[in-house]
C-alpha cells in the first residue's frame, strides 16, 4: 500500500492521465483506485500508451466502470514499433470498445527513442485515426516545440482535438495549443520546487485546464520521490489553485467538469 503525507479535502476531482496499467501497479491496481476515489476521484483517464497496455488498461475500466476510462495508442518512444495496419486496426477496435481517446502518443526530442521523422510519422497517422474516429489525442512533446507548433496549426485545420498532457513547455506553445481549440494539462511537477513558471500557471483559460497525476511518475510535494498515484491529484490542485487565486474544491470541480467534456465522459 502507498502511504503518503495527509490529503487535501477537495470534494471531488479528475485525474486525467494515469498509467493504471503499468507494473508498477501489478500488485495493488484496486486498491490504489479505491484509494482515490476515498479522496474525492470522480473519473481516471487510464492511458494505453501500447496496444498490450491498452488491453490491460480497457480490462481495469471493465472493472470500475463509473470510475475508469481508458485510451489507446502509441507513445513516441516505441514509434520505430508502429505497424500501420495492426496498430491502426488496434486503435480502431479500441475505440470501438470505449476508448474515450487516441493515445498518449506524440514527440519526445530528449530521449529521442526512436529517430524523430520515424515519431512524426507515428504521430501523424495516429492524428488520421483521431480525425477518422472522432476522438481527441493525448500528446507527448518533450524538447520538439517547432514540429509540435507545426503539428498543431495542421491539427487544428483538420478539426482534430486535443490536450497536451503533463506540460511544461514554453507559453508560446501553450498558447499554440490554445488557439488550436486544445487544453493543457499540468502535473506534479508544478509542485516542484524547481518549477518558477507561475504565469503559465495562469495563462491556461479555465475552461482548457486539466489536471493529472501521470503515475507512476512525478508524484507531487509533499509525495515527491514515491510511487506516484491518483490519490494524490489534490496536491496539484492545491499548488494550481493557490497560483491561480481559486480554492481548491473550486479548481477540482472545474477540471472535473472540463475532463468530462474533453474525453466525452458521462456526467456523475
Amino acid at each position: 500500500m502507498s502511504a503518503g503525507a495527509a490529503p487535501v479535502d477537495v470534494m471531488s476531482y479528475a485525474d486525467s492521465h494515469v498509467h493504471l496499467a503499468s507494473e508498477a501497479f501489478t500488485d495493488d491496481v484496486d486498491a490504489a483506485i479505491d484509494r482515490a476515489r476515498a479522496e474525492g476521484a470522480r473519473a481516471l483517464v487510464c492511458i494505453g500508451e501500447s496496444p498490450a497496455a491498452a488491453l490491460r488498461a480497457r480490462g481495469i475500466a471493465a472493472k470500475h466502470p463509473d470510475l475508469v476510462y481508458h485510451t489507446c495508442g502509441v507513445h513516441p518512444h516505441d514509434a520505430a514499433e508502429w505497424d500501420g495496419a495492426c496498430d491502426a486496426e488496434a486503435v480502431r477496435e479500441a475505440v470501438a470498445l470505449g476508448a474515450v481517446a487516441v493515445g498518449e502518443c506524440g514527440l519526445d526530442y530528449h530521449y529521442d527513442h526512436a529517430p524523430r521523422a520515424v515519431q512524426r510519422r507515428t504521430l501523424q497517422a495516429q492524428l488520421d485515426l483521431a480525425a477518422e474516429l472522432d476522438r481527441p489525442i493525448v500528446l507527448h512533446t518533450r524538447e520538439a516545440e517547432e514540429d509540435t507548433h507545426d503539428m498543431l496549426q495542421s491539427a487544428a485545420s483538420a478539426g482534430i482535438r486535443g490536450v497536451l498532457h503533463c506540460f511544461t513547455g514554453s507559453v508560446a506553445l501553450a498558447e499554440a495549443g490554445l488557439a488550436a481549440g486544445w487544453y493543457v494539462s499540468f502535473s506534479g511537477i508544478i509542485t516542484f520546487r524547481n518549477w518558477t513558471d507561475l504565469d503559465l500557471l495562469k495563462r491556461v483559460p479555465d475552461d482548457r485546464l486539466l489536471v493529472e497525476s501521470d503515475a507512476p511518475f512525478l508524484a507531487p510535494v509533499p509525495n515527491r520521490g514515491k510511487r506516484n498515484e491518483s490519490s494524490w491529484v489534490p496536491h496539484t490542485i492545491r499548488r494550481l489553485a493557490d497560483v491561480r487565486g481559486t480554492s481548491p474544491n473550486q479548481l477540482a470541480a472545474l477540471t472535473l467538469q472540463n475532463t468530462r467534456t474533453f474525453f466525452s465522459l458521462p456526467d456523475a
